[in-house]
């Protein structure tokens, strides 16, 4: 039987401030009736009752013998994000690696369609990398594909150098190169573990080696671990094993890299419909409904879920967020 991809990610190829905008606006004032009863209202007061209504919901109280009606206007931000600005990531610049196909794709086009630059790595498929940068340009979005196998340190080194190369900068990094294979433990050989190994945590370390030298203030690097080091699936040791080290390393970094404002965190898919589960045997089969019963929300992911969590994660709506790791997995644990 063919190898099976649960684990998505493996194709190879609030915290947030709040602030008041508008002054409360004083639309009448009188004197209070003698025989109304003063009443004195603290400013947490005046906050709540301003979250129990809609944003910009007229609240009355009284206080120091006047009445004012408030219209606080609550908006939620996070430290220097422009919310004028339709995109979330305009002017930003990503790698991501393993973005010929399956999540990596995904998380490439999303990044893109917020207006993020993208450089778009492959390992061996050309033509899907090709198809991705061709997607995200006709949406008119920036992305160059870029060859490179992350375990060898030159070629993760020209990853990124692609990006500063075409766009002068590097933002974002996500990890999402790895591979995988199963197997009972009499099966393991030693060509299997350094292959999982060097491709899922060494490209990984890498490939972050060269980028912390470009990343600044306020960069995000995303891993794409998997709900496997939290399941650990029997004939899975070695694969598991590499993600369980992408989940340490990622809170190694996250205290390594927090004193300058880069964070770092981990996404961990469940079963993805991917090209590698579907190549794989696993979409239809009984695996899949086994693990769509016991999947609360009912149903396997799809590359976009977990997309939408990197976009998250690359933006500063996660700009409190560091050390982190978000099970992708719809309930699955």
């Amino acid at each position: 039987m063919a190898p099976l991809q649960i684990l998505a990610g493996q194709a190879g190829d609030l915290g947030q401030s709040s602030r008041f905008t508008g002054a409360p606006r004083r639309q009448s004032v009188a004197p209070i009736p003698p025989h109304a009863k003063p009443v004195i209202c603290h400013p947490l007061a005046a906050l709540l009752s301003c979250f129990g209504g809609l944003s910009g919901q007229a609240n009355s109280f009284i206080r120091s013998g006047q009445e004012f009606d408030t219209a606080y206007h609550v908006q939620f931000t996070s430290p220097g994000r422009n919310d004028n600005t339709m995109s979330k990531l305009t002017g930003k610049v990503a790698v991501v690696t393993g973005a010929s196909k399956g999540i990596g794709a995904a998380i490439a086009k999303s990044l893109a369609a917020e207006g993020a630059s993208v450089i778009v790595n492959y390992a061996s498929s050309k033509a899907g990398a090709d198809t991705v940068v061709a997607a995200i340009t006709a949406a008119g979005g920036k992305a160059v594909g870029v060859h490179g196998d992350v375990s060898k340190a030159a070629e993760a080194q020209g990853i990124i150098e692609a990006a500063i190369k075409n766009y002068g900068r590097l933002d974002i990094l996500v990890n999402n190169s790895g591979v995988y294979e199963f197997g009972p433990i009499e099966a393991i050989t030693e060509d299997q573990f350094h292959r999982m190994f060097n491709v899922n945590v060494l490209g990984l370390l890498l490939t972050t080696q060269a980028a912390v030298k470009h990343l600044g203030e306020g960069a995000s690097i995303i891993n794409i671990g998997s709900v496997a080091s939290r399941i650990t699936p029997p004939n899975g040791a070695v694969y598991t094993g590499t993600k369980g080290a992408v989940d340490a390393i990622t809170g190694a970094l996250s205290r390594e890299l927090g004193p300058k404002k880069i964070r770092v965190n981990t996404i961990n898919p469940g079963v993805v419909e991917t090209e590698g589960t579907h190549s794989g045997g696993v979409i239809g089969s009984d695996f899949e409904k086994a693990a769509i019963a016991q999947t609360p929300l009912g149903r396997i992911g799809q590359p976009g879920d977990i997309a939408s969590i990197a976009v998250f994660l690359a933006s500063e709506d996660s700009a409190w967020l560091t050390g982190e790791q978000l099970l992708a997995t719809g309930g699955l644990r």
